[in-house]
């Protein structure tokens, strides 16, 4: 028997979950509420049942937090109302404890926007109590005295807390919680869809909100052709792993890489996509048109004289890196592999890639000033 998953619980939406639900909490309703096996469960979803079994341990491991004990309950709550069959094992009083308190996408995703924006504050943080009726957004101020500055409904708490946009840092008579990566990627994406909206003011810098959520937008000095100075740009900081890598702070708290190693980083990259490019493989019409032209650019250049150059010049960088420094500056500046990865695949200790790439970068920054001079102006 295969198992809908939009059929699992019967709910307010039709005859499903709402949309919003994650899929890990689908499954654990299809299983412990609905009472199927674990592998009708995988096989509905293209999974295996270990990985179901771990989804609902997970799950059933977070139902210490408060706010997600709420929502599973209301959850329940409100799907055995809306469907008859199985009004039968409902409970009265908790039925009576969580009255219609599933939100819609459209008010959780408004909520969010509002909320998650004050949670990213400096200090922010969403305090809620057992007789609280609404969650409170507070900050903490330079006198150790917090002030509120937002007020959420206690139902759209629970939805933040079972997608996992906030986290219970400290339990109790007041629970605390705090804003987590997931929240911040999460309105990252909903100002995204915000600004794509058709009649919003103004325009989306990224049309896909789901690849706008991972981009951390920011400023950056680059030199360009024909300009005697450089131009202050608008650039995505989270693109390349060295970008992320110079965020960080060290003990001193200057950043781990220098703006100068981030430049050299930046060049190495920039002649290693050029090297991509070569000449047209799909069929010329020129030639049949103009007589028997050679197709070669003007003063005589093959459009393949730029990727060569530059494919050279990537060689003679690696060659002068040497054997180690150049595998982790080709893997993390050219193939843009984060530096867990490139630690697993070169057999390094943990937390050692990121010394030996400051290294690699602080190399390849004197041989681009012992080749070329400098390192800008940039070659595009």
């Amino acid at each position: 028997m295969q198992v809908d998953r939009n059929l699992v619980v019967p709910g307010p939406e039709g005859r499903g979950l709402p949309a919003w639900v994650p899929g890990h909490v689908r499954d654990y309703f299809a299983h412990i509420v609905d009472g199927y096996p674990l592998r009708e469960v995988a096989r509905s979803g293209g999974g295996h049942a270990s990985t179901i079994l771990r989804r609902v341990r997970r799950l059933e491991q977070r139902r210490d937090d408060p706010l997600v004990d709420e929502a599973l309950n209301s959850l329940e709550a409100v799907s055995r109302r809306g469907h008859p069959a199985n009004n039968k094992g409902s409970n009265p009083m908790m039925m009576q404890k969580f009255p219609d308190t599933v939100a819609t996408d459209a008010e959780i995703a408004r909520e969010g926007r509002r909320i998650l924006r004050r949670l990213c504050e400096s200090g922010a943080f969403m305090v809620v109590a057992a007789r609280m009726e609404k969650a409170a957004i507070m900050r903490e101020t330079a006198d150790g005295k917090p002030v509120r500055i937002a007020v959420l409904e206690r139902r759209f708490a629970r939805a933040f807390a079972l997608r996992d946009w906030v986290e219970n840092t400290r339990r109790g008579k007041i629970n605390v919680y705090r804003l987590t990566a997931a929240g911040k990627s999460a309105l990252k994406r909903l100002l995204a869809e915000e600004q794509a909206r058709p009649g919003a003011p103004g325009f989306s810098p990224d049309p896909d909100p789901f690849r706008a959520q991972h981009a951390v937008p920011g400023e950056r000095d680059i030199h360009v052709t024909g300009y005697a100075s450089a131009r202050r740009m608008r650039v995505n900081l989270g693109e390349s792993p060295v970008t992320a890598l110079a965020r960080r702070k060290g003990r001193d708290g200057r950043p781990f890489l220098g703006a100068d190693l981030v430049a050299a980083a930046e060049r190495l990259r920039e002649d290693f996509e050029m090297a991509q490019m070569g000449p047209r493989i799909t069929q010329n019409w020129d030639r049949f048109l103009t007589g028997g032209r050679n197709g070669t650019a003007a003063h005589g250049i093959s459009g393949a004289a730029g990727p060569m150059a530059a494919r050279a010049r990537v060689a003679e960088a690696l060659r002068d890196l040497g054997p180690g420094l150049g595998d982790i500056a080709l893997r993390c500046c050219c193939y843009l592999e984060g530096m867990e990865a490139a630690e697993k695949r070169m057999g390094w200790s943990a937390r050692s890639g990121k010394v030996v790439l400051r290294i690699a970068l602080q190399r390849l920054k004197v041989h681009y000033e012992a080749r070329h001079g400098s390192l800008s102006p940039m070659i595009g």
